[in-house]
């Protein structure tokens, strides 16, 4: 499928195939999908438990290598690449959001905000600015100092949002980030993925089965038993 005419795709993914061996037998989790990405929208890819939609973000992310097929993020392919600049293009470029929130448990707020920053060398000042610019635009700077475990599952996911903000990524892939919580708080998850897009005019991609989120989406793709069917605008 490709993207409106003239907008160029911040991803392709051409052909993509991905299957499994289970004992004797060969799984097909993914059976030849292709799809675009276009820069400075929320696209929702969306599909039952076991319909491949976990499987599609890892290929788009680099954490697994289809089986056939291509993944493009802007000009370069992404599946040929080996893990040390794999990871590089993950660092610099992409942002992730996890539906378990992904902190640790022993670190602050601020802390677990600053481990992608940290990573990257930036200096202790600028880590410091990106970290408060993240945490307020969250809504969480009373809260900075504060562990996962004192905080709600809310507050959690946006200091996952907040940490992917803090890399200023061009790409946020999001999975299932309101699976852990109730409609209301999940309502305001998809508000700050949805205000990413319009005021920060980054790129947000989220796998999930939630309407609220669907609805916020600017395209949809549906996946059932590792196909792709038309998407939904």
């Amino acid at each position: 499928m490709s993207g409106l005419e003239g907008v160029k795709p911040i991803m392709r993914v051409r052909e993509l195939a991905r299957a499994y061996t289970m004992g004797e037998a060969q799984v097909l989790a993914l059976k030849g999908v292709s799809l675009d990405i276009l820069p400075g929208e929320m696209t929702a890819i969306i599909g039952r438990s076991g319909s491949g939609k976990t499987t599609m973000l890892n290929l788009m992310a680099g954490l697994d290598r289809p089986t056939s097929g291509e993944v493009w993020f802007r000009d370069q392919r992404i599946d040929l690449l080996n893990e040390r600049d794999l990871l590089k293009l993950r660092q610099d470029h992409f942002g992730f959001v996890f539906q378990s929130f992904g902190l640790l448990p022993l670190l602050s707020a601020a802390e677990n905000i600053g481990i992608p920053l940290r990573v990257r060398q930036f200096t202790r000042a600028e880590r410091e600015q990106r970290v408060q610019e993240a945490l307020e635009w969250v809504g969480l700077t009373k809260r900075s100092k504060h562990r996962p475990y004192e905080m709600s599952g809310g507050e959690q996911q946006r200091v996952g949002l907040a940490r992917a903000l803090a890399s200023q990524p061009e790409l946020i892939l999001a999975d299932e980030p309101t699976g852990q919580l109730d409609s209301k708080i999940g309502r305001q998850i998809i508000s700050l993925l949805r205000r990413i897009v319009q005021e920060r005019g980054m790129t947000v991609v989220v796998i999930t089965h939630d309407p609220q989120t669907i609805a916020e989406a600017d395209t949809i793709y549906e996946l059932r038993d590792g196909a792709l069917f038309d998407s939904q605008q």
